[in-house]
């Protein structure tokens, strides 16, 4: 197969509101996303959506349409993050979630992680009083309110490994972020990861509300809920890294396999949540119990956290979490007590 994706970057920069602008030439916001997220790869998608697409954009196919090269993934070590919904180096991570969810904790997490491995970490923070933001700030290099700064600041640390960038949905509502972005891909800066959180949580409620992204995190409020942290479902996160050209087939394969076996799960959770574990059909209960323990694997230790959690971080290599998914799929836990998967980093 072709090695080919879309130019999420360049669609992101064309068409600012593409919610508005996918439903006026009659596309289905869903598919617009699902296309720039690589949930749908560019080689299966209908060419009339492409063909609008570009028409949008108001480029060629060809610059819509990257031909080779491959993606370049940043390892967190958490696992949920690196097997579902890995980052894309230079790309952009929306993360979707209320209040309360965990967002923050993961964005400090994420930081804190990749500044200990050379990456330079700056946030734009939001006008206004922002408690919760401040409590971050030790994860930070660079926090300001002014745009330009945090500019200037990126263009003296372009020769860094990589630096990491957050900042809040009102400043892509105000158009501030897409400038930023345009102007550094016109100097040619391409190593700026950026993180989109929403403070508000609005984001919950509309179907693209950063626009196109590489990477998006979906939280859960039901895992949120039974403290099952990082709270970012497995089921509907997704990134361009997960489009089969771009990652190995056994990362592929895994990633599918315990995505349909949670799908699966949850619809057969919300069934006992009403009439209990005993009714679960036999057929069925092998399933329930892979997905409860593969639940409970994917929580994790963070090292921001240990201070309350009295537990020591924990940060699990991609291979190491693959090899521990594909177990959990096979049944080699089935005798494994849940309890015994949960908040670990890898199977010892």
């Amino acid at each position: 197969m072709e090695n080919i994706s879309l130019n999420v970057a360049l669609l992101r920069r064309k068409v600012p509101n593409l919610t508005s602008a996918a439903k006026s030439v009659g596309l289905r916001p869903a598919t617009v996303s699902n296309l720039c997220t690589g949930k749908i790869p560019v080689g299966r998608s209908e060419v009339r959506t492409i063909v609008a697409l570009a028409s949008l954009a108001d480029c060629s196919l060809d610059e819509l349409i990257i031909r080779g090269g491959k993606v370049e993934m940043i390892e967190t070590g958490i696992k949920t993050l690196d097997v579902f919904a890995p980052l894309t180096k230079g790309g952009t991570v929306g993360l979707v979630a209320r209040p309360g969810m965990g967002q923050l904790v993961i964005i400090a997490e994420v930081f804190y992680r990749l500044r200990k491995d050379g990456y330079k970490t700056m946030m734009l923070k939001p006008e206004g009083e922002h408690p919760e933001v401040d409590d971050l700030k030790e994860q930070f290099d660079v926090m300001d309110t002014d745009i330009e700064k945090v500019y200037e600041q990126i263009k003296a640390n372009e020769q860094a490994k990589g630096i990491v960038f957050a900042a809040d949905r009102s400043e892509v509502v105000n158009g501030e972020i897409f400038a930023l972005q345009e102007r550094l891909q016109k100097e040619g800066i391409t190593s700026v990861t950026t993180f989109l959180l929403d403070l508000s949580g609005d984001s919950m409620d509309e179907e693209l509300p950063y626009g196109p992204l590489e990477t998006l995190w979906q939280f859960d409020i039901d895992l949120a809920a039974r403290h099952m942290y990082p709270a970012v479902t497995p089921v509907s996160s997704t990134s361009t890294l997960l489009e089969d050209v771009y990652i190995d087939q056994t990362h592929f394969t895994v990633q599918q396999r315990a995505r349909k076996l949670l799908r699966r799960y949850r619809e057969l959770r919300s069934f006992v949540n009403v009439k209990g574990e005993a009714s679960i059909p036999d057929s069925e209960r092998q399933t329930y119990v892979r997905g409860e323990r593969l639940e409970a694997y994917l929580t994790q230790p963070f090292f921001v956290a240990e201070e309350f959690t009295k537990q020591k971080g924990e940060f699990v290599h991609l291979k190491d979490a693959l090899s521990d998914i594909q177990k959990i799929v096979d049944g080699a836990t089935d005798t494994v007590k849940k309890d015994e998967l949960h908040f670990i980093g890898k199977i010892q």
